[in-house]
């Protein structure tokens, strides 16, 4: 008997030296050097300009954290050092914001556009006046901060944005639908806006994240614009915001153009190009109720 297992072990040994070497080293030597280059990178963002919107909580305190740590210096509405009234919502004064933060550092360097809003409710029985105020915050408000740095990074020839969209914008489900319109909006205008600026030297990066874990299901909108009030089961066994920070962190050091951090059953739904029948099975075989 313990010849037959030591047998059964050299076998597994000798296979692994046949076919584990020749895979694991390889792995081993890329895996060292993308460390390296991330590292190197990390180095080169010290002293970087970075604006950070919906930064007091969530995914975007843990961006905060993040970015600070590598010695980026970070504009935040809520938090010292510098504190602006960045109310993304008031498009009318993004502009005049934007030219303060200019002011003060003379530069921007990244923009990372994470504020946002999630809905809950039928599409027969949602007020228009909920529609539009999340297709405002949502894509005009991001727009438009986008584009009020815009003109700054093209003077600069250099530039980065970063627009936190939801797995949403990829794929759509029920009783999400003004939300996942702001971000198929967003994820178009994004697209579009990395097509016009390829040549100017700005990055556009979109990350389409699924569960969370965050308080963003408690503000959700109802379909009569009332909080929503509800923390959802699979928001609660969502990602650590670190986590989703540091996934952020490293498509802007990779330089990213679409960064999904998502399971492997939605990451699926998204690569059927739109087949109902796949992305219907996977959500209700996961009791997808929320992405974000």
């Amino acid at each position: 008997m313990k010849k037959e297992i030591l047998k059964g072990w050299h076998l597994i040994w000798w296979l692994f030296k046949l076919f584990g070497f020749p895979i694991a080293i390889p792995w081993l030597i890329y895996h060292f050097f993308d460390i390296m280059q991330q590292k190197r990178k990390k180095n080169m963002l010290r002293g970087k300009v970075v604006i950070i919107t919906g930064a007091s909580s969530g995914l975007g305190e843990a961006l905060a954290h993040v970015f600070y740590d590598i010695g980026c210096k970070l504009t935040i509405p809520t938090y010292p050092p510098i504190i602006l009234p960045l109310d993304i919502t008031n498009i009318n004064s993004l502009q005049t914001e934007v030219a303060k933060i200019i002011d003060i550092h003379g530069k921007i360097d990244i923009l990372i556009n994470n504020a946002g809003i999630a809905y809950r409710g039928e599409i027969i029985n949602t007020d228009m006046d909920v529609n539009i105020k999340i297709m405002l915050t949502n894509y005009f408000a991001q727009i438009a901060l986008a584009k009020a740095v815009l003109p700054y990074m093209i003077q600069q020839q250099s530039g980065h944005i970063v627009c936190v969209s939801s797995i949403q914008g990829k794929i759509s489900i029920p009783f999400r639908s003004a939300y996942a319109a702001s971000k198929y909006a967003l994820q178009a205008w994004c697209d579009c806006c990395r097509a016009e600026l390829h040549e100017k030297n700005i990055k556009i990066t979109v990350i389409s994240p699924g569960y969370i874990r965050t308080s963003f299901s408690l503000n959700a909108l109802t379909e009569s614009g009332q909080i929503y009030g509800v923390m959802d089961k699979t928001t609660q066994e969502g990602y650590d915001p670190r986590y989703a920070a540091d996934c952020i962190l490293k498509a802007v050091l990779k330089e990213k153009k679409d960064v999904l951090i998502a399971p492997f059953i939605p990451k699926l739904a998204n690569q059927q190009d739109g087949d109902h029948r796949v992305t219907t099975w996977s959500f209700r075989k996961y009791h997808v109720l929320d992405l974000k």
